[in-house]
């Protein structure tokens, strides 16, 4: 039996790193559309740079994840290929990851060129990502076995 403290344990698990990563972007994109909606709400400078870093941290985090993601299903199922769950939530990770790097250009071009801004555009982006986030973490859960039948 592996030892739960040993770090080669933790750290070269076959399917470990995409489990551990996907609740980073999931947290940081969510927050900041969150942020976005109140910054229009209340007029909030500080509530807007709160969501600008929020969307953009979330997008970058988003890449690694589907790359670890990716890297599961190469060593656990050998590169077959995929279907089912597997493959829409393959699908809508890959569409989300656009839409919240997307949403972060949106924020950073809104930010560099001012009266550029978009925000109608960016906030209907962000709640697209947002769906497509929540189905993909819907179809994990079933996934990973957390929503199951029974």
């Amino acid at each position: 039996m592996a030892n739960p403290f040993d770090p080669r344990t933790v750290l070269l698990a076959k399917h470990a790193q995409h489990v551990v990563l996907i609740h980073f972007p999931i947290a940081l994109f969510l927050t900041g559309f969150l942020f976005d909606v109140a910054a229009g709400w209340k007029r909030n400078a500080s509530l807007q740079m709160a969501a600008f870093y929020n969307v953009s941290l979330g997008g970058v985090a988003a890449i690694p994840t589907v790359l670890s993601g990716l890297l599961a299903w190469r060593w656990e199922l050998e590169g077959r290929h995929l279907h089912g769950i597997l493959l829409m939530h393959l699908g809508f990770a890959i569409a989300a990851t656009v839409l919240m790097v997307l949403s972060g250009w949106l924020h950073w071009t809104g930010r560099k060129r001012p009266g550029t801004e978009a925000r109608s555009l960016r906030l209907a982006v962000e709640f697209a990502a947002t769906m497509l986030v929540m189905a993909t973490a819907h179809l994990g859960g079933f996934l990973s076995g957390v929503n199951s039948t029974f």
